[in-house]
């Protein structure tokens, strides 16, 4: 998939979530924007409550969208179920659409009415789908960037060996100042430091200068950002442990409320 391809992906997703959000809020809104004790009077009422045939159904749509999205991720990822044909990458952005669409659906379901086991199923989705947002930005960057970044750094200390020693050779630099700044061991940031200093007394031209620190602070820059993306590698570890734990509350609290509902008589369509 181009980059193109790729973009235009994304922003269908995210157009039809903004679509059917608008239009759920629209196609209700004389219902939703009742106080809760007058609902009851409202012409559609049987038709937009949790229970009626269009409320029952955003939520039956609404959680099964979801458990789609979870199982086939885990199936690719954990089981490499489908490898050759669902790349990770894009099948992660499809789960997130599907949970994101879902519990948006689901809101619509309850009405916006939370209370007593429900609310807990409501607030633990809300926390999958704000980590799950933080995920998906840590976790699109880790394994693209880090290598990329890396190479580049690589390709700046190569260039950036090879200008200072062509300036040692000029008589620009003296043997110990040279061994200074190609220590491999000296941080980018000091590096640079030491060089300005070195570089006030050189007899370098000032493009020489310019192009000796414009190299050194690429390096400084893209040090640093290697240094997030690590920093973000190892979050990303520790993401886990926010995301699950709120998934299989929902889940259990889903599983109990759809047993109960079930036993109540309210199948939907079935």
């Amino acid at each position: 998939m181009t980059k193109s391809v790729h973009s235009l992906y994304i922003f269908s997703m995210s157009a039809v979530v903004v679509i059917v959000t608008a239009y759920l809020w629209i196609a209700g809104n004389s219902f939703y924007s009742l106080p809760l004790e007058e609902r009851f009077y409202h012409p559609d009422y049987n038709w937009f409550k949790p229970s009626g045939l269009f409320g029952q159904g955003l939520g039956v749509i609404g959680t099964f969208m979801i458990a789609f999205g979870v199982a086939i991720y885990i199936a690719r990822k954990n089981h490499g179920f489908m490898e050759k044909y669902l790349r990770i990458k894009y099948l992660l952005e499809f789960h997130i659409f599907l949970c994101t669409l879902g519990p948006i659906l689901i809101l619509f379901h309850t009405s916006f009415k939370f209370g007593g086991i429900v609310s807990i199923a409501f607030w633990s989705m809300i926390a999958i789908v704000a980590s799950g947002v933080v995920g998906r930005f840590i976790y699109v960057q880790i394994p693209r960037n880090i290598q990329g970044q890396a190479l580049g750094l690589e390709q700046i200390h190569n260039k950036q060996k090879v200008m200072l020693e062509g300036l040692k050779e000029g008589d620009v630099l003296t043997e110990d100042q040279l061994k200074v700044l190609l220590d491999s061991g000296l941080k980018s940031k000091k590096r640079y430091n030491i060089a300005k200093g070195y570089l006030k007394l050189s007899k370098a031209s000032r493009k020489e200068k310019m192009q000796v620190l414009e190299i050194l602070n690429k390096e400084k820059h893209l040090e640093s950002k290697i240094a997030n993306l690590s920093t973000m590698k190892t979050l990303f570890k520790y993401w886990h442990v926010i995301h699950k734990p709120f998934a299989l509350i929902m889940l259990f609290v889903v599983l109990i409320h759809i047993g109960v509902t079930v036993t109540m008589g309210y199948t939907w369509i079935f």
